[in-house]
């Protein structure tokens, strides 16, 4: 098989390659290997306990639904509440969705990463994953990066006009193993925003919210560990689908072997099937 992709893939492929129209394609970078196949794969089995929010460790002002993917705030004033994953990460590669209406955010809307003694709840407005050296966080509102309760740099570098929209769905990337945060935007790896993450310690995804009426969901998508190297299938058809430019239509691999289709196409449609949804 691999000497049969290689030769019908020797002159390029067709170059239909996908052009974004996101105001993040122009700071996208490009991923390292591990991840770039972690965005290739399909996602886990629905009910993984890494896609839940803990019911205990949260804000009394936020209640987590009884499938545990997603949490609603109180419309209450004057208070910062937050959440963190039932599970979290000490080692490894893993990637998690997060579901967030922009309508649904305010002020000060954080998404990011957690240890288990981050703050949960406090009065008044404020980043509160970020707000302590437990917790960072990227200020979804403001586009600022937060930790130990100072503002950091905007995220995505590379010089951003004013504010960036940030869409509804994100992706947070967390390498435990190399201490890394970083985000996923509209297919747009936007590089690390946070290194020297606590080896050893256990990370967890968590958000901060003072919107009231709020829902947040929360999925993982996948991760691997240094240990188990990528597979050999995934590298394929990552190289594959890259030299085709994309995913693409089924209709662009009619003329390759039944072996090849399966293997350009398995992954892309359980993706299209998760996006449709």
């Amino acid at each position: 098989m691999g000497l049969t992709l290689c030769c019908l893939l020797k002159d390029g492929g067709p170059k239909q390659h996908h052009k974004s129209r996101s105001a993040f394609c122009p700071f996208s970078v490009a991923p390292p290997i591990r991840l770039a196949v972690l965005l290739d794969t399909p996602p886990v089995a629905p009910g993984n306990p890494r896609s839940q929010w803990s019911p205990t460790y949260l804000s009394p002002n936020l209640k987590v639904c009884p499938s545990g993917g997603r949490v609603s705030r109180a419309r209450v004033e004057q208070s910062s509440d937050a959440v963190r994953g039932a599970v979290g990460t000490a080692t490894g590669l893993h990637i998690w969705e997060v579901l967030w209406e922009e309508q649904q955010r305010g002020s000060h809307a954080l998404l990011g990463v957690s240890t288990h003694k981050c703050t949960l709840q406090a009065s008044g407005y404020m980043a509160l994953i970020g707000g302590d050296s437990c917790s960072w966080g990227w200020d979804l509102s403001t586009n600022q990066l937060w930790h130990d309760g100072r503002a950091g740099r905007r995220y995505p570098g590379g010089g951003a006009k004013g504010v960036l929209s940030v869409p509804d769905r994100v992706l947070v990337v967390v390498d435990a193993d190399a201490g890394t945060l970083g985000y996923v935007v509209d297919h747009c790896y936007l590089g690390v925003a946070f290194q020297d993450l606590p080896k050893g310690a256990e990370l967890f995804p968590a958000v901060s919210c003072v919107w009231g009426g709020a829902q947040i969901c929360i999925r993982y998508l996948c991760g691997m560990t240094r240990e188990y190297p990528p597979a050999l299938e995934a590298l394929s058809r990552l190289s594959a689908r890259r030299a085709l430019g994309g995913a693409g239509p089924r209709s662009r691999t009619l003329s390759f072997p039944s072996a090849l289709q399966r293997l350009l196409l398995d992954s892309h449609s359980t993706n299209t099937a998760e996006e449709e949804q």
